[in-house]
């Protein structure tokens, strides 16, 4: 069972709610460790307005690339804390020759130039790295990966686009406004069967459509705490990111210490409490034995349904999928062929990357799948172990023996299945899975050229049921297993000789090999006095990053600004392109003094007779509007692809992530925001006076005219002087240029 309450709501340590004792409002919010942790790393004087600096940085290879570039071209001398670049998103994506391994070439000469810490490929995905080497009580880590979560170790972590990991390499800070806390109160035991996974589509599905936890801090306690390991902890934590919280944060106890000392870091434990008393904005209560077997259904995390629920009407939730499903490929979609007399079938299962690939979870599939022999002919379950220590454990204790002899097949630790570049389904295929999204496309398939399968989110424990089963699905729960105790001992032998160090030891001498796929951001424009903006896109619901940057062989390009932008919106809409270059060209035209082609002349024309101002004054960008805008990962590039294809605003109603607003900003895109939007239609033209002004007075309403039509305000939103100066510049690149 779980329940949402909204705040203020005093607590005390076990999770109880009591009277706040003398104490105001203001007194017992200061008693969250997620405030201890925030005060202990904000470089401003106000609470309110936070100034952030992190004790470790950490980035995966399908965004280290750009975020060096960026770094460099502001003039990064050396990196003044840890930064870790991982290989393990682009290690299979086999696009473009030999561009990958270019790429991790690339990284390993920036992180003895500037003096990081490099994780070859197949050691580890990039989360499993920093919780069995980075992570401990009372730090803060940020990452270029939206799923940089580590609270169940007592680190806050905060996954963001890469302009902000650029500005920690500066020496800045990361400006947020101080988020509000929300108590997750867990009480009673899971039962045999129910993983981590379960206890996460639960939160999930109650909070986030209702947006309970959005941009929020998540803070984690109770008495059901103790009862679970450390793993099953984490497994838990890094699935928040799903919920729409900012972060997380876990109380701390001897099992926590165990595990660092385990992996040779006793002295990175912190003991972590709230107060006595402290005050939350809101509390989720989770009653850990009541959590059934959980699936999310396609095409999104928070579409939680449990087993049982599904078993008893398939039909019902089949066709809602397929009514989501036709409209992501235009054409019809059928799952109703997986039933088979009432019974859903599946084809395909996959437990991977950092929140399936922990030791804790195999061991457990191991248990279900002892015996089995699963046929050539049936399902397909792959897995990927989250590191190479996870994988060398499973190995000496032979839970690898015991899944291979089942038919499973253990491959390298990558995050391959989690994002699309392996372990794609044939057309048609339903595929379970234990990985973070299920998005559209993270499976691999490509809707719009008429491939088109599905995914569905589950725990291992019943990915490995369901396989047993023959593929008919199955709660772990319904199966008699005895799980047995699969000690862990990590090596540490594999990273102190295989991965680079060189946190602070920079080499300033040494050079950079770029591959001839790693290319330069090119020129971005400044703001002028007036803008005029053409709507190149529209989207009603929800516009998420992987829409706007499908994951896939896209990927393999994001060191190269031009290419990967040929992959912005293929999938959702594939004339966005040639919508936004056709305004970039025109923009070009404007500014090399020549006659525009098509109707633009007229436009410029009526825009100067409206303004009082000359050609000169105008800089003409394109512009996507939508409800709920940039859902999904923390991927810059769905931002910087816009601008480099003349993108310059973004309209929405909401933003779905704090983390998308920041990748906008960063790259100079105005986050335009309204009530409701207006009726607007592809090829609109609106126009933005005094721009300049409007960015300086940040969240205070300004006036957009419909070219030819009526006019309507919007904001910023609220911006810090830096932001504003940012998005005035054009972008973080021409800020630090100045």
């Amino acid at each position: 069972m779980i329940t949402l309450q909204q705040g203020p709501v005093f607590l005390n340590r076990e999770g109880e709610q009591v009277s706040p004792e003398g104490l105001t409002k203001e007194a017992a919010q200061q008693q969250t460790m997620a405030w201890q942790i925030l005060a202990a790393h904000n470089q401003g004087s106000s609470m309110d307005q936070l100034k952030l600096k992190f004790d470790a940085l950490v980035s995966p290879d399908n965004n280290y690339v750009s975020i060096l570039q960026t770094a460099r071209a502001s003039g990064l001398k050396k990196f003044p804390v840890p930064y870790v670049l991982s290989n393990c998103h682009n290690t299979l994506c086999g696009v473009g020759g030999t561009i990958n391994e270019d790429d991790h070439r690339f990284g390993l000469d920036n992180a003895k130039k500037y003096g990081g810490i490099f994780v070859p490929r197949y050691r580890a995905i990039l989360h499993q790295y920093m919780r069995e080497c980075m992570a401990g009580g009372g730090k803060m880590i940020l990452g270029s990966d939206s799923h940089t979560r580590y609270g169940a170790l007592g680190t806050m972590g905060i996954g963001e686009g890469g302009g902000e990991i650029a500005k920690q390499l500066l020496g800045q800070t990361y400006d947020v406004a101080r988020p509000d806390v929300i108590a997750v109160v867990l009480t009673g035991k899971p039962q045999p069967g129910v993983g981590p996974m379960d206890v996460a589509l639960t939160l999930i599905g109650a909070v986030f459509k209702k947006g309970f936890v959005k941009n929020k801090v998540l803070e984690i306690l109770g008495s059901g705490i103790a009862d679970l390991s450390v793993e099953y902890r984490m497994g838990i934590d890094v699935m928040t990111t799903e919920s729409g919280a900012l972060s997380s944060i876990w109380c701390t106890d001897d099992k926590v210490r165990q595990y660092l000392a385990l992996h040779g870091r006793e002295q990175d434990y912190k003991e972590l409490a709230p107060g006595n008393v402290a005050c939350y904005d809101g509390v989720i209560r989770i009653d850990l034995s009541t959590v059934e077997c959980m699936m999310a259904l396609p095409f999104h995390p928070s579409n939680a349904v449990s087993i049982r629920e599904f078993k008893a009407d398939p039909e019902k939730y089949l066709a809602q999928v397929e009514a989501e499903g036709a409209k992501i490929k235009g054409a019809p979609f059928s799952l109703q062929t997986k039933l088979r007399n009432g019974e859903l079938y599946i084809d395909q299962a996959a437990v991977s990357g950092c929140s399936g690939g922990m030791y804790d979870n195999m061991a457990a599939m191991a248990d279900i799948l002892e015996g089995c022999e699963l046929p050539g002919d049936g399902p397909f379950l792959g897995i990927n172990p989250a590191s190479q220590p996870v994988n060398l454990a499973m190995m000496k204790n032979g839970i690898s023996a015991t899944l291979t002899l089942a038919g499973a097949v253990i491959r390298p630790s990558m995050c391959g299945p989690c994002f699309g570049v392996t372990d794609v389904p044939a057309d048609g295929q339903l595929s379970i899975r234990h990985v973070t999204r299920n998005y559209p496309n993270r499976e691999g398939s490509k809707p719009r050229e008429g491939q088109m399968a599905a995914s569905i989110l589950m725990d291992a424990r019943s990915i490995a049921a369901t396989v047993r089963n023959g593929g008919r699905l199955m709660a772990a729960t319904e199966l008699d297993v005895t799980y047995k105790d699969h000690p862990y001992v990590f090596d540490k032998a594999i990273y102190e000789g295989q991965v680079v160090n060189n946190w602070g030891k920079a080499q300033p001498e040494a050079q950079l090999r770029m591959g001839p796929n790693i290319a330069p951001w090119p020129d971005m424009e400044a703001y002028r006095k007036h803008l005029v903006l053409k709507i190149a896109g529209l989207y009603p619901g929800t516009l998420t990053t992987d829409e706007l940057l499908p994951s896939g062989e896209a990927t393999a390009y994001r060191a190269n600004p031009n290419k990967i932008s040929e992959y912005t919106l293929q999938s959702r809409d594939p004339e966005y392109r040639a919508r936004s270059k056709a305004v970039r060209h025109a923009e070009q035209m404007l500014r090399q003094g020549e006659a525009l082609d098509g109707d633009w002349e007229a436009v410029i024309r009526k825009v100067c007779e409206a303004l009082q101002c000359s050609r000169e004054d105008i800089l003409l960008g394109s512009m996507i509007a939508g409800e709920n805008v940039g859902d999904g990962s923390s991927r810059e590039q769905a931002v910087s692809n816009q601008k480099v294809l003349g993108g310059f605003a973004n309209l929405a109603e909401t933003y779905a992530t704090k983390r998308y607003r920041s990748n906008l900003i960063n790259w100079g895109l105005l986050p335009m925001v309204v009530k409701k939007l207006p009726q607007l239609q592809v090829g609109d033209v609106l126009i933005v006076p005094n721009v300049r002004e409007a960015i300086a007075k940040s969240d205070a309403p300004f006036t957009v005219q419909i070219l030819g039509r009526e006019t309507f305000e919007a904001t910023l939103g609220k911006l810090t002087d830096e932001e504003k100066q940012i998005l005035a510049s054009g972008c973080l690149i021409n800020y630090y240029k100045k």
